[in-house]
């Protein structure tokens, strides 16, 4: 993760990971990362107990369940799930996503497993 000045090209950081399922860290806010993730299939439900999470679809298209009932997003669109919300996110086809959460939130929130990773720096 850079710390100059320099612009930050979400097409070029995309470009230099194919990991499904992994978050790259591009950018950091006050307390918060930007970080990007290449998606394809189901993820686990899972919540964040103590914040919100940010997701907007760069390319693709992202179903993002909730208890409740779905949320798609196409490229360009942003939903926020409200923290303590069971969500579950799937991708019928290579989608990449822009995520805005406070640092050192894990994937999968509280509730682990083999997919929970810690996010990676990326740049």
């Amino acid at each position: 993760m850079s710390t100059s000045a320099a612009p930050v090209n979400l097409t070029d950081r995309l470009a230099q990971f194919s990991e499904l399922w992994s978050q790259k860290k591009v950018a950091a806010l006050n307390d918060y990362e930007v970080k990007l993730a290449k998606l394809k299939g189901e993820f686990v439900w899972h919540s964040h107990e103590d914040t919100d999470e940010l997701i907007m679809v760069i390319s693709g298209r992202l179903t993002i369940r909730l208890r409740d009932g779905d949320v798609v997003l196409e490229p360009g669109e942003l939903f926020v799930v409200p923290r303590g919300v069971e969500h579950c996110t799937v991708a019928d086809e290579e989608t990449a996503i822009l995520l805005l959460e406070p640092a050192g939130t894990m994937n999968t929130g509280g509730a682990g497993g083999p997919m929970t990773k810690a996010a990676e720096i990326l740049g």
